[in-house]
């Protein structure tokens, strides 16, 4: 066909402005990549019909990480022009956790808002204070909502914030778990004898898990919706909810509560009342019938004085931190991976795994134990589906989505898309799937399949990270090296926007070796922007970004990550400089320009490298330890700590010594820039003290940031993060040597 020379212009001229158009993207700016959306948690309805997405996103006015429920429809008809397929449900800012009712009428979730009369009292009193702290968020309570929209309606009350729920199989009845409530005369009596006196350990309290009638707590919310449940005699000497009838008590504190699909079985697992991982046997999953709690012969309490009818039993007896728990379809067998530990001998540090228990006989195993990755993620099939179980897990640099139908099953994989899939949820009467996705070139968002086979064909329901690929973003690849012993090590390397790897311009670029924390982590094919993982930032500022994988990540097998053990910091810290040395040799990274930084154990690790070399012209670390033995007695995590480094403080006094940096800190030259949360008991601020003493007496150019009121994730104030990484970035280009961007 031949085309007129018109038309032939005007297809020049139009391809001409989209190749312009596609070269003039704008780059990501510091505030544009700190406005990314996160979706900490996804909910299928029982019929596969929708889906609650928890959105949490920076509130820059309020200085709050703000969280809000959005509701995506689908009726299988497509969404309505008048109705919108995503639809925010609430708008509190302090609302997470949702769980659909298992008959799709009610979404439950957990919320830090005050209650309207709350709210009332504090407009009435014009306090100011009281309102300053409701924009910061109150005790976390249950509250419900229906998917339709309107009003949430509270269901819990009280001083004590609600651990975790469940609702029943009928969807008559949530259970809930808080510390056990103390009576009036409780609270008076110890106030009296230890004022404000902390008596550490000594005053912990355990839970008790209630049973709350649904339709009476409805009831009770219709006949004064804008009030507080109105107590009984009783009910006014505790800090208890009306109505809720106690079903089991519990020493230790209640992380996760899940009930079996026929709705006669309820599992949880426990945790240490301080939340200090320091023994492995605070940490168990429980199981009990709930036959008495279906009699409703359990009576109303008041108080932890008055014990429940009957006490669950303890089905797991191991050296393992349990959690993330599922009911298998045939109501017999618990799910659940392992966050450190082992379930079967002493204590070791494993990447995460699949197993599951019978809740009767107290036998479990491991799922495909053939499998060397890590799994991230996993959600229970439906009955009538052919797959048991669907898995997302890490393997190498991607993470890829899998099923198995057995136990002895390998993983099926299931994705074709290259990158990295998050959480996973399904429905109760539908094969639909919904799942978190990212890649480097691609933000995360919120998707939906028809069903697990059909992964490929999923459809995004989210757009609220869609911003970013409108910007001009870096590109990434895997990259190899050998270490000193033969070991492969991988890592990744992020290039800076229209830096094309393997091309003349990718050759002798500054460099930022950027450490993730863990050290059971890895980096890899997904996105990422905030204030712990701002690679694709650096890459725009006109960094390579270095990621290693070092010895100790997951992804590359069990025996990979032991290989830290008990060197935790010097052998990594080899894996890492050959890395460097590669790159370099390479001709990939400019000698001249080489920087370091990282976070958490990323911290620990660039404090210990800038003492064994001065090739680095900068550093950025943060909430990094600089010695061991009172890193260990102020961890909240001390049991890794101890199996690192071979023993207890004085069980391996020789190599709590060699693999802290603090004893080489005379070998440093590079200029150091630290951060650290002010009430962070991960890695205390201490740590950051004695490093800035240190360098500060030394005469090395230095920074120290404290953010107040911060704990080890940085997660109350997003200005902290924001500061942290503008900080950071500058530190990088002041002393390696790169200009900022535009500059």
């Amino acid at each position: 066909m031949r085309i007129s020379n018109r038309l032939f212009l005007l297809v020049v001229i139009l391809a001409s402005t989209g190749a312009a158009f596609a070269q003039t993207k704008p780059k990501l700016t510091l505030d544009e990549f700190f406005n990314s959306v996160d979706y900490p948690a996804i909910a299928v309805s029982p019929d596969g019909s929708s889906v609650v997405i928890v959105a949490e996103r920076a509130d820059w006015d309020q200085q709050i990480f703000r969280k809000d429920l959005w509701l995506y429809r689908d009726d299988g008809k497509g969404a309505s022009l008048t109705e919108p397929a995503l639809i925010p449900l609430t708008q509190s800012g302090h609302d997470s956790e949702p769980k659909w009712s298992p008959d799709g009428h009610w979404i439950a979730f957990l919320s830090e808002r005050k209650s309207s009369s709350e709210k009332d009292s504090d407009d009435d009193k014009g306090d100011k204070t009281s309102k300053d702290k409701d924009d910061k968020g109150e005790t976390a309570q249950i509250y419900m909502i229906s998917p339709s929209g309107g009003e949430a309606i509270p269901l819990t009350q009280g001083e004590e914030e609600v651990h975790t729920f469940s609702w029943s199989a009928d969807s008559r009845t949530i259970y809930f778990a808080t510390r056990n409530p103390q009576t009036k005369t409780q609270k008076d009596d110890y106030k009296k004898q230890w004022k404000d006196v902390v008596q550490y350990r000594t005053a912990e309290r355990g839970d008790t898990i209630f049973a709350l009638d649904v339709a009476t707590a409805l009831a009770r919310h219709a006949a004064a919706p804008a009030q507080l449940p109105a107590k009984t005699k009783e009910d006014n000497e505790s800090d208890l909810t009306p109505g809720a009838r106690a079903i089991a008590t519990s020493p230790f504190r209640i992380e996760e509560i899940v009930t079996s699909p026929d709705g006669s079985k309820m599992a949880f697992v426990t945790n240490a009342i301080n939340q200090r991982q320091e023994k492995p046997e605070d940490v168990e999953i429980f199981a009990m019938d709930l036959a008495h709690v279906a009699a409703d012969d359990s009576p109303t309490i008041a108080s932890s004085e008055k014990q429940p009818a009957a006490q669950p039993r303890q089905i797991t007896h191991n050296q393992a931190v349990e959690g993330h728990l599922g009911w298998a379809a045939d109501n017999r067998h618990i799910f659940f991976t392992v966050e450190v530990g082992d379930v079967t001998g002493p204590y070791r540090d494993l990447q995460p795994h699949l197993y599951w228990i019978n809740s009767q006989t107290g036998v479990g195993e491991q799922w495909s134990t053939e499998f060397i990755g890590s799994v991230e993620n996993f959600a229970v099939a439906p009955a009538d589906q052919d797959a048991a179980i669907l898995v997302s897990a890490r393997l190498g640099t991607e993470a890829p989505f899998y099923s198995a139908s057995t136990a002895g099953d390998s993983l099926h994989k299931l994705s074709t898309w290259s990158g990295s899939y998050g959480q996973i949820a399904t429905a109760l009467h539908s094969a639909r799937v919904a799942f978190i996705y990212s890649s480097l070139g691609k933000p995360p968002e919120v998707y939906l399949a028809e069903s697990a086979d059909k992964l490929d064909q999923a459809r995004p329901i989210t757009s609220l990270n869609k911003f970013f690929t409108e910007h001009d973003l870096p590109q990434g690849r895997p990259y190899r090296w050998k270490a000193d012993d033969g070991t492969t090590i991988e890592g990744m390397l992020i290039y800076p926007p229209g830096v094309e790897p393997g091309k003349p311009e990718a050759k002798h670029l500054p460099m930022f070796t950027f450490i993730h924390g863990g050290p059971a982590d890895a980096d890899g094919n997904r996105f990422e922007a905030d204030w712990y993982q701002w690679s694709a930032l650096a890459a725009t500022n006109g960094w390579l970004v270095f990621e290693p994988n070092y010895r100790g990540s997951t992804g590359y097998g069990d025996k990979f990550l032991e290989q830290i053990v008990p060197q935790i910091v010097s052998r990594p810290g080899k894996d890492i400089l050959e890395g460097v040395d590669a790159l370099v040799k390479e001709g990939i990274a400019d000698s001249d320009h080489l920087t370091i930084g990282g976070y958490s154990y990323g911290g620990y690790m660039t404090n210990w490298l800038i003492t064994q070399t001065t090739r680095f012209k900068a550093a950025v670390t943060g909430a990094g330890a600089v010695e061991n033995v009172g890193n260990w007695g102020n961890d909240d995590t001390t049991m890794d700590d101890a199996y690192f480094l071979g023993g207890r403080p004085w069980e391996a006094q020789q190599r709590y010594h060699d693999e802290a940096a603090i004893f080489q800190i005379d070998k440093v030259r590079t200029p150091t820039h630290m951060v650290a949360g002010a009430d962070d008991i991960r890695v205390a601020v201490l740590e950051d003290y004695l490093l800035e003493h240190a360098l500060y007496s030394l005469g090395i150019p230095n920074a120290l940031l404290i953010f107040p009121g911060e704990g080890h994730s940085l997660d109350k104030n997003p200005w902290h993060g924001k500061i942290k990484v503008r900080e950071e970035l500058k530190w990088l280009q002041k002393y390696g040597g790169v200009p900022e961007a535009g500059n």
